[in-house]
């Protein structure tokens, strides 16, 4: 996993540093944090889910290279905490439901060493480029980070993480098809903004 960080902090990073990343607002991944899925964690009652990014649903599974099945929730689950906890990424709140206490982030790295030193890495699109996340989708099929997609489609032809298994569960063609049919996805799961297992797509403000 950390020599995948590495891969993508040479990827990824972008050629200068942005200066504000400390100013008000911005605000880390808290060592505390409880990971609920791929795209999200909770800390202190709070739900923080990061915009435009869609996990693998847990409870969906994929065949690995050994043929054995494999959770493909906990393989977004797994990657997402190996990020955060390498990346040591900043926050910043992009939308709130107030609601059910869920904030829409999107996540900064500034590598302080390494081959990413100085530079920038966004946590969504490592994770998607990576092949261990998904663009979100709205109903109508339409990215919910336009450059999201681009980064999946990449990940896609390059086979890279999920992409290298076949039968790679994608989840929004599952949460789109549990949307028709009553709001079912994996598990028995309803489908709904504030469900962990519920598509970025469609229930971001």
């Amino acid at each position: 996993m950390r020599a995948a960080v590495a891969a993508l902090s040479t990827l990824l990073a972008a050629t200068s540093a942005a200066s504000g990343q400390t100013a008000s607002g911005w605000f880390p991944v808290p060592t505390s944090a409880s990971y609920q899925t791929g795209d999200s964690w909770t800390d202190r009652g709070t739900t923080y889910r990061l915009y435009g990014v869609q996990s693998c649903l847990r409870g969906t599974t994929f065949t690995n290279a050994h043929g054995v099945p494999r959770d493909c929730g906990e393989a977004s689950l797994a990657m997402l905490v190996a990020l955060t906890r390498d990346l040591r990424p900043h926050c910043y709140a992009a939308a709130e439901i107030a609601s059910s206490r869920t904030v829409f982030v999107f996540c900064i790295a500034q590598p302080s060493g390494g081959a990413g030193a100085g530079s920038r890495i966004d946590l969504g699109t490592a994770l998607i480029a990576s092949g261990f996340a998904f663009a979100a989708l709205t109903p109508e099929g339409r990215p919910v980070h336009a450059p999201y997609l681009s980064a999946q489609q990449v990940a896609e032809r390059a086979r890279a993480g999920l992409w290298a298994f076949a039968d790679v569960p994608e989840p929004n063609a599952i949460i789109a098809r549990a949307l028709r049919t009553g709001g079912q996805a994996a598990g028995g799961k309803s489908v709904s903004a504030t469900s962990p297992s519920a598509s970025s797509a469609g229930t971001q403000p």
